[in-house]
């Protein structure tokens, strides 16, 4: 395969986020066989099983996506914790009705900013757990939990802190080694 489409799922509506920023950034760290797609989850309406015999457009659009992607780019904040409820919310319609799991056999990546010098560890953890659940081959090693701090990102939206840009350069490396090993 010449090309991969990579859906990106980012854990946070907020238009500044550093995850936001850090999926960006991280793009730019890949080599140009991998096409990346933003996977939009701000308009999914709240999951309701009630729902799954006649899903509203926007969950037919993301289970499209993810369908059609060769894998896929979860990049989360964490809250109180956990994953943001909102990345939940996606994970949950687009793996529904029973048997009908978008999200099942593609090779995924999970990585996170965070304020705190735990960076997103809790939350990457119960994204692991989930993905694990529902079939999604998951990059295990190296993990990602990025502080942010000071300089972490330059004028132009790149990764300013050399180690971090080396280290997370390393992280992609492997990232694009897992995709090509798995994606069909």
């Amino acid at each position: 395969m010449s090309q991969y489409r990579i859906a990106i799922v980012i854990g946070s509506l907020r238009r500044d986020s550093f995850n936001r920023k850090l999926a960006g950034a991280v793009m730019r760290l890949a080599p140009p066989e991998l096409t990346f797609k933003q996977s939009l989850i701000g308009d999914l309406p709240l999951y309701n099983q009630d729902d799954d015999g006649n899903q509203a457009p926007a969950v037919k659009r993301l289970k499209s996506e993810i369908t059609n992607a060769h894998g896929l780019l979860f990049v989360t904040p964490e809250y109180n914790r956990s994953m943001p409820g909102v990345l939940k919310n996606a994970i949950d319609h687009a793996s529904r009705p029973y048997g009908a799991n978008a999200w099942a056999g593609k090779p995924a990546g999970v990585i996170g900013a965070s304020l705190g010098a735990a960076g997103t560890a809790m939350a990457q953890q119960h994204l692991r757990n989930t993905l694990a659940y529902l079939d999604v081959p998951t990059l295990g090693q190296p993990e990602a939990f990025i502080h942010v701090k000071e300089g972490l990102f330059d004028e132009n939206g790149d990764i300013g802190i050399e180690d971090t840009r080396k280290f997370l350069q390393n992280w992609m490396d492997h990232y694009v080694a897992w995709v090509k090993k798995l994606a069909v």
